[in-house]
């Protein structure tokens, strides 16, 4: 079988750092580029090439967006990017911008991170940026287009944020009396949702949405 490069943005996130191990750890990927604002530390690796660049000026870049398969883990707080403007600018348009420029250097697959809820229409602003993101992205001709959308992630963050640790406490406790349509509400380990999305874009062609109770399922296959 004939190894695959992938392409990484937010290996940096819950899911993006576990993301990055996981493609280490695969035999379908020989390289995997990594692209942060600053050196992410990815040390004894021989797989990864950190490439740093301003996320600010994506045609700054463009031309190493080059490879089989493009995942985008991006994404932010209100309280990080200090505004619904900027919130905007990394969740929906820069995502957007990155795979505009995949698709144009001849990359085929894609998987993007959402979130349980997006909405275009939502009136919760951040669900609304995230179904104006899905929107844009599966407008664009790559054979494949995977859109995750976790419910509650578990697992280590970089940063500490209260309210989602006492989500995760409750989630744990009682996520199993969530079943039938509300199983998708169910909390996820990121580590699942990375291996899902590698696997998807192995076994998967055309555009699909995946519920994080169906996105459980496939990490959860042998």
């Amino acid at each position: 079988m004939k190894q695959r490069t992938a392409l990484l943005f937010g290996g940096t996130g819950l899911i993006g750092k576990t993301l990055a191990g996981e493609l280490c750890t695969s035999d379908r990927y020989d390289k995997i580029l990594v692209f942060t604002r600053r050196d992410a530390g990815f040390t004894g690796e021989a797989k990864i090439i950190n490439i740093i660049v301003d996320f600010n000026n994506p045609e700054s870049f463009s031309g190493h967006i080059r490879g089989d398969d493009l995942y985008i883990c991006l994404g932010t707080t209100i309280k990080k990017a200090g505004s619904i403007q900027k919130m905007e600018e990394i969740d929906r348009d820069l995502p957007v911008k990155l795979a505009i420029l995949a698709h144009e250097n001849g990359v085929k697959r894609l998987a993007v991170v959402s979130s349980i809820g997006a909405n275009l229409a939502s009136s919760n602003y951040y669900l609304r940026i995230k179904g104006e993101m899905e929107r844009s992205i599966l407008e664009i001709d790559f054979e494949t287009i995977a859109i995750v959308r976790p419910s509650l992630l578990l697992g280590e963050r970089n940063e500490k944020r209260f309210g989602e640790s006492i989500s995760k406490i409750i989630m744990k406790a009682f996520g199993f009396i969530l079943f039938g349509n509300l199983k998708k509400y169910r909390a996820i380990e990121g580590r699942d949702v990375a291996k899902a999305m590698i696997r998807i874009l192995f076994e998967e062609k055309g555009k699909s949405i995946f519920e994080s109770d169906q996105v459980q399922n496939i990490a959860d296959q042998k």
